[in-house]
């Protein structure tokens, strides 16, 4: 057995970790990388990049099917070519792999450790059988892994996760999907569009992380119009026969029928890669999902010298917010004993569907719960805002929250065109704390999707004004109120 002592260890080599590396290393002489399996980072393998290849994909074929609206009429039948779609969706997602491995080649070997690592305590690490660590800091980066519920094992080999499409050599006939949150989504409306039999089955009524219910309502009633969708399926059983996975359930109309298809995929969430690090060796307190409680600030758990960053902690499991994850834990873990609080940038989560979806600062949700917080809400529909109609993208709807006396634009939620462009200029003014009257001083070009946004935008600023005898209906407030 090996024996090292290091400044900082840094357990994982994602998004988070190699940041942390990165920021370790400016404020530590010794800093190592522990990985246990295959370098390169969820967003380039399996995530970000080569779902939004396969969009791209369902995106052109889709341009084609809604070229009659605008009076063209394609010559010929539109073919889509399976093995070449997944050949490009692998060979890109190849390249962006790429690029983070040139980036861990670049670390020297003596500071790249291969294997599991496991605590002994806190600040002693074992990795496999070869190598135990001693260092004054550490940091966990390990990152989360799709979670597969029980009810989905009779699926046998049928049963795939998003990591699983990237690697299809052809496109299936079939596809029935568990999970109607970001993955669900995206992945099933590309591959509906892409001419594979797709059905999305959920629960609860959620549609990907939207929180209002009129919203929700909308967004539902859109997608259904395009594919199958049930976001509050009643599934019977689940079962493989042949080479295909059976599933029975309760449709739409309440109906029991049963129904085959090539593949089952689970897109039910992911789960933190925390169960196998021995953290019941440390002394940290764990939740009750068995991840350690830490500072979102610092990234600290509890007063030790461990750090937990990324998809691992479980907070917003989105690639910048890893990565700014990382800086903060990374530099605090560098100069261990001190720490300074990180600055963490406004919310923003944009879902790639079509119509996007995208929400910037506070949700609803989050809103209705803060107690003694008073807030307006500015609509806009875009079924006839002018550029949505020019393009045939009239569809979606914007709400926007501000809070009522202030006028600070608390937060957003949209379900629209070219969401993930609103979402970022709306976090922008939502992290400089813009109040409404402010957000209308703006620019606002013609004739441009942002026009919308002005509509919303003034929409909150007549109810701002709300006196007494007006409507007060439009007011909301949290508990306390």
């Amino acid at each position: 057995m090996k024996e090292i002592k290091v400044d900082v260890a840094v357990i994982g080599s994602g998004t988070a970790g190699m940041v942390a590396y990165r920021k370790a290393k400016e404020n530590a002489e010794d800093v190592v990388l522990i990985e246990g399996g295959d370098y390169g980072t969820t967003c380039a393998r399996v995530g970000c990049m080569p779902s939004k290849l396969l969009i791209s994909a369902a995106e052109a074929a889709h341009a084609i099917e809604e070229a009659p609206g605008f009076g063209i009429s394609p010559k010929g039948e539109t073919i889509i070519d399976g093995v070449k779609v997944m050949e490009r969706v692998r060979s890109e997602r190849d390249r962006f792999v790429g690029f983070v491995l040139d980036t861990v080649d670049a670390i020297p070997s003596e500071n790249k450790i291969t294997g599991y690592a496991r605590f002994v305590d806190d600040q002693t690490l074992q990795v496999d059988d070869h190598t135990k660590i001693e260092a004054a800091s550490i940091v966990i980066a390990t990152g989360s892994s799709p979670a597969i519920l029980p009810m989905f094992e009779p699926a046998g080999d049928r049963l795939i996760v998003n990591d699983d499409v990237f690697y299809w050599q052809d496109l299936p006939e079939s596809v029935v999907i568990f999970g109607a949150g970001i993955i669900g989504l995206e992945i099933g409306q590309a591959l509906h569009r892409l001419g594979v039999r797709t059905k999305i089955l959920s629960k609860f009524g959620l549609v990907g992380p939207l929180n209002h219910p009129e919203i929700i309502e909308y967004a539902d009633k859109t997608f259904q119009d395009e594919f199958y969708i049930d976001t509050d399926a009643d599934t019977l059983d689940v079962k493989k026969v042949g080479d295909q996975v059976v599933i029975t359930y309760k449709n739409l109309d309440g109906d029991e029928v049963s129904e085959n298809f090539d593949y089952l995929l689970a897109a039910t969430g992911r789960t933190p890669n925390v169960k196998n690090l021995g953290l019941e060796n440390t002394s940290l307190e764990l939740d009750k999902r068995g991840i350690p409680i830490f500072d979102r600030y610092t990234l600290q758990c509890g007063s030790s010298s461990i750090f937990i960053t990324g998809d691992a902690n479980n907070d917003v499991p989105l690639l910048h917010e890893a990565a700014d994850e990382g800086r903060i834990a990374g530099e605090n873990a560098g100069t261990f004993p001190e720490v300074h609080a990180g600055q963490r940038t406004s919310p923003i989560t944009v879902v790639f569907t079509d119509p996007q979806i995208a929400l910037v600062g506070s949700s609803y949700n989050q809103l209705k719960e803060t107690p003694n917080k008073c807030f307006v809400t500015g609509k806009v529909s875009f079924e006839n805002q002018g550029r949505s109609r020019v393009m045939l993208k009239n569809k979606g709807m914007l709400y926007i929250y501000a809070e009522y006396g202030s006028g600070i634009f608390l937060g957003a939620e949209m379900f629209g065109p070219r969401a993930e462009h609103i979402a970022h200029l709306l976090a922008w003014a939502h992290q400089k704390r813009m109040c409404i009257p402010e957000m209308l001083q703006m620019p606002f070009y013609h004739p441009v999707i942002e026009e919308g946004v002005r509509t919303a935008l003034r929409d909150a600023n007549e109810k701002l004004h709300i006196g007494p005898g007006l409507d007060e209906t439009s007011i909301e407030c949290g508990p306390g109120i």
